[in-house]
């Protein structure tokens, strides 16, 4: 696979590590950007693919290339894509790219609104410890993999986490409609991104032209509890094989989740919640489907740790403990709040979630949040003052309030009241949970956790 390939958009999470993937296979990259953060700088440097200066260079668009990647960073008028349409250069959006490389393989995607990175890790984690050979695209960097994605020219399978995101900026169609998988998992469907789809039809749609768009033969996996994913699985189509799942059957031991076989044996593991018990479900289902015994997975999973930024435990002393996790939607916010009190049921919990995506800082979607608190004992809210500044149509505490529902919920505008606030109140809760894919404003953890 020695080709020459330009990635227009190389600092994204997805895009560098596909870089790099193919760099591996001994093609020649290129790359371009006009801003690229940590940890993809770094590692574009390692690598020497760190494009000397940021910007948009249309002179490395030449006809020497044997293709162009373009990411969602860039705009449609972005004056290197203008050049490649011009030259009339083969040009992917990545998950096109993936899929052009992986037709002779079999290939099998993860998509879900919540659950589909840890489900795509737990699959990967059991291949590798079984000496698998396989390809994949995941959404985190996850323990013990170098790099989120891996094309090779021999592994017979490749495990796809697939997202409904627009593929490129000449191409809205989500990405995981590119794959065409011969096996799909769905773990969940809870409407997010609002700037993408406006209206809950929108989104359920595009999980409903993945299952359509299954080949022949196809496998359907899909989480039986999910109102909506059962609509969709019943579907009309007798040339899939439809295979529900429900969570593991597990109970918790000395403060550890152990799962609970038919064969009657405990299996310890190191994740917990109904979500994860769920997660494990589908992807114990997958791997049985891709020749992975039951005894073969339960022999890898005690070894398995969450993904970054997923129940991440920051600390713990005899009195309390912190943890961190990657949950802003409605949905993953009530799944991951469920599962600390769950876990810690005799303890008491303070749930911090922060609103900074397009969608919860949205009026309209506010009341999705409804009730999704209900598990903690105590609530705060954090909305930076930063983000509401100079928007007319911006939330307000009250809004907050009654999207929430939540008595005694707490509503809080800046880090430095975040912070005095969590110290001032550290004695009222034994459990603090902090959910964000954002930082809470630059909120010192470190201080914190002390």
């Amino acid at each position: 696979m020695s080709q020459v390939i330009h990635f227009i958009s190389i600092g994204g999470s997805a895009m560098h590590n596909l870089a790099l993937a193919l760099q591996q296979q001994g093609c020649t990259i290129t790359g371009s950007d006009d801003e690229i953060y940590e940890p993809s700088r770094s590692r574009l440097q390692q690598h020497g693919l760190l494009p000397s200066e940021t910007g948009w260079f249309p002179d490395k668009i030449t006809a020497q290339l044997d293709a162009v990647i373009v990411g969602m960073h860039a705009r449609k008028d972005n004056p290197e894509l203008v050049k490649a349409m011009e030259l009339g250069l083969p040009i992917y959006s990545y998950p096109e790219f993936m899929y052009q490389q992986s037709r002779q393989k079999q290939r099998v995607v993860i998509a879900g609104s919540h659950g589909k990175t840890t489900i795509t890790a737990l699959i990967l984690h059991v291949l590798k410890y079984h000496k698998r050979k396989f390809d994949y695209l995941v959404g985190e960097q996850i323990e013990g993999f170098e790099t989120m994605a891996q094309l090779t020219p021999d592994a017979p399978i490749i495990i796809l986490e697939g997202d409904e995101y627009p593929s490129s900026p000449i191409d809205a169609r989500p990405k995981f409609l590119h794959y065409q998988p011969h096996i799909a998992l769905i773990s969940g469907i809870a409407w997010d991104h609002v700037n993408i789809y406006p209206t809950w039809d929108e989104y359920v749609d595009a999980f409903e032209l993945l299952a359509e768009a299954m080949p022949k033969a196809g496998i359907l996996i899909f989480d039986e509890s999910d109102d909506m994913l059962d609509v969709i699985g019943q579907k009309e189509r007798t040339d899939i094989t439809k295979i529900p799942y429900l969570p593991h059957p597990a109970t918790i031991v000395n403060g550890q989740t152990v799962l609970l076989t038919k064969k009657g044996s405990k299996v310890p593991v190191q994740i917990f919640g109904q979500h994860n018990l769920k997660n494990i479900a589908g992807a114990m289902t997958l791997c049985d489907r891709i020749g992975i015994t039951e005894e073969q997975f339960y022999e890898a999973i005690p070894t398995f740790k969450n993904v970054a930024l997923r129940l991440e435990k920051l600390a713990e002393s005899d009195q309390r403990i912190i943890y961190r996790d990657f949950a802003h939607s409605p949905a993953k916010v009530e799944a991951t709040t469920e599962a600390v009190k769950h876990q810690y049921s005799d303890r008491k919990l303070m749930a911090v979630v922060e609103l900074h995506t397009f969608s919860s800082l949205n009026k309209a979607f506010l009341e999705q949040y409804k009730g999704t608190l209900e598990a903690a004992d105590a609530g705060v809210v954090y909305v930076d003052k930063k983000a509401l500044e100079g928007n007319p149509d911006a939330i307000t505490a009250n809004e907050v309030l009654l999207g929430f529902d939540k008595p005694g919920l707490s509503v809080l505008t800046t880090p430095d009241e975040l912070q005095s606030f969590l110290t001032k109140h550290h004695n009222s809760a034994d459990v603090l949970l902090l959910m964000s894919s954002g930082d809470f404003g630059g909120l010192n953890l470190k201080a914190l956790v002390n």
